[in-house]
């Protein structure tokens, strides 16, 4: 399995490829911005985009959803419960003070909930719900030689979310990470909607706000 992540964006949201070598088909994780960039990587990687997921509809990790479904035809996924904030995203940006015009909205194909796979080829990506940043936050775990969970911005390296937007809520984001993250393997690599990437068990271990 190829994964690649890279920011993109103001941002600097990290956007995922997941792809599969055999079938050529890859899944698009959180395309925040510069769709040039993940347009290219895909091309550069021989893969086409069969799948475009998002842990949640934040403005800096859905900018660039309709350019890269415009250009790959690629179904459109997310929770429900992010739709409004996804149609919402002019009013994110002016809230935000960003004088720039929201993308166009693109219509979603399918709604993802607990317990959901998203595929490409022979990839499987579980859908875990883990609402407390947004409350229709997605976190998807993967097998590889290790295991591999997109966090989104649920959980960062010596971090976890903010809970102060749209839909936040600190207690249901702590309980998502010690019930849905915390209860994965300790070698699990995170990569996280923005930063570095970090495992289960430094997490665990270290993050000051999962001690106690």
């Amino acid at each position: 399995m190829i994964v690649e992540h890279f920011p993109v964006g103001f941002l600097g949201c990290n956007c995922v490829i997941l792809g599969d070598e055999e079938s050529g088909e890859a899944i698009v994780v959180d395309p925040g911005g510069d769709p040039e960039t993940i347009l290219a990587r895909l091309e550069k990687l021989g893969l086409r985009c069969t799948a475009i997921v998002h842990t949640h509809t934040h403005f800096d990790h859905v900018g660039s959803t309709h350019d890269v479904q415009h250009a790959t035809g690629a179904p459109t996924m997310l929770h429900e419960a992010d739709l409004e904030l996804y149609q919402g995203m002019q009013a994110q940006l002016d809230a935000f003070g960003m004088p720039m015009r929201a993308p166009e909205a693109v219509d979603i194909d399918r709604f993802l909930v607990e317990g959901d796979t998203v595929r490409a080829g022979a990839i499987e990506a579980d859908v875990l719900h883990t609402p407390g940043h947004t409350q229709g936050s997605l976190c998807f775990r993967v097998d590889d030689d290790r295991p591999i969970v997109l966090a989104g911005d649920t959980l960062f390296q010596g971090s976890i979310g903010r809970t102060d937007l749209w839909g936040g809520s600190m207690p249901e984001l702590l309980s998502s990470v010690k019930t849905k993250l915390l209860s994965l393997p300790d070698e699990t690599l995170v990569i996280a909607g923005h930063g570095p990437t970090t495992t289960i068990g430094e997490e665990r271990a270290t993050n000051p706000f999962l001690q106690g």
